[in-house]
């Protein structure tokens, strides 16, 4: 029976830098690996750090102040140098690793989960489908093609993004495709105790419905990144305070272990995949207590674009072996 062993990881981020943060993601996953870790998740856009500001700012203020354009200009473009190294991170320790970047493509920021496998080779990229409430004015809408789990050395991962774990519908489509790990990422230091224990709530009922493991992971201000945020735009330490909860959860719902709820480090666990089977006889949510002749999902797995080519002139496209739609 195979066993994982499963590292949530709390870390912080190194403020405004994109080249210092990754840095830091390295060595941590390379100290993971001297501790024989074969899976790691970090917390949601860690890389180069979760957009406080957008919580705390109104939208003139965002749109006339720094926050934003630093934000860009630190962000991560797929691939890139900063990929290449998280990458031969993993390949170095043989882990698989689930990271949140805030992603650049052209103008635009997306909230994006990149898996790794033990080889280093990147097995998925994913943009969080729809920002919450603030974040819409800071990042773009992902599409479908992202929701879908993946094969890797440990077995098959899904990823979801904070309050995508609100929305019923894209948990089951993780269900539906056969997760065996479910990789859940917060932004940690935001929001008070209460958004820790809704946090709670979601993963333990994802664990619980879909019968797998969830590995979550918050980030982490420390008191003088806190200060430097404050400064920066204005607001006070309790938008930016509490909400963490570093975790790993049992297909049971039973949390592995005590939660990380403070501080840097790591909640490490085996992960026995006998435990998912056992869960799985008592209730499997995709297979045999599923009616799927009453109750199916649609997902639309096609990957958006940006523009469509149409030709005035089909037939000789066609012939020269040109798409035409």
């Amino acid at each position: 029976m195979t066993i994982v062993k499963a590292a949530a990881v709390q870390i912080s981020p190194v403020l405004y830098s994109r080249v210092a943060t990754v840095e830091k993601v390295a060595r941590k996953i390379r100290e993971l690996g001297q501790k024989g870790v074969q899976f790691a998740t970090f917390p949601e856009t860690v890389v180069p750090y979760y957009p406080y500001f957008s919580a705390v700012q109104t939208g003139v203020e965002i749109l006339s102040g720094k926050e934003h354009p630093r934000l860009l200009e630190q962000s991560v473009t797929v691939p890139s140098p900063a990929t290449d190294a998280i990458a031969q991170a993993a390949r170095e320790a043989g882990m698989v690793v689930s990271i949140g970047v805030n992603e650049r493509d052209g103008g635009t920021i997306y909230n994006t989960q990149l898996l790794f496998d033990a080889d280093g080779t990147m097995v998925q990229r994913r943009r969080k489908i729809t920002p919450t409430h603030f974040e819409r004015m800071i990042w773009g809408q992902g599409d479908g093609s992202g929701l879908r789990a993946v094969d890797t050395k440990v077995g098959r991962i899904g990823q979801l993004a904070c309050f995508e774990h609100n929305n019923p519908l894209a948990r089951y489509a993780m269900m539906a495709d056969g997760e065996q790990i479910h990789s859940a990422m917060y932004p940690g230091s935001a929001f008070g105790e209460g958004f820790a224990q809704r946090m709670e709530i979601n993963i333990r009922q994802h664990a619980l419905e879909s019968g797998v493991f969830v590995v979550n992971a918050t980030a982490w201000l420390d008191a003088d990144q806190q200060a430097q945020i404050m400064k920066d735009t204005g607001c006070s330490i309790g938008p930016i305070s509490g909400g963490c909860l570093t975790t790993i959860v049992a297909p049971d719902g039973m949390l592995i272990g005590e939660p990380l709820r403070e501080g840097e480090g790591e909640v490490i666990a085996d992960l026995d995949f006998e435990l998912i089977d056992r869960r799985k006889l008592l209730m499997d949510s995709a297979g045999h207590y599923n009616r799927p002749e009453l109750l199916s999902l649609l997902i639309d797995r096609t990957p958006t674009a940006n523009y469509h080519e149409r030709s005035a002139h089909p037939a000789i496209d066609a012939v020269n072996g040109f798409d035409i739609i």
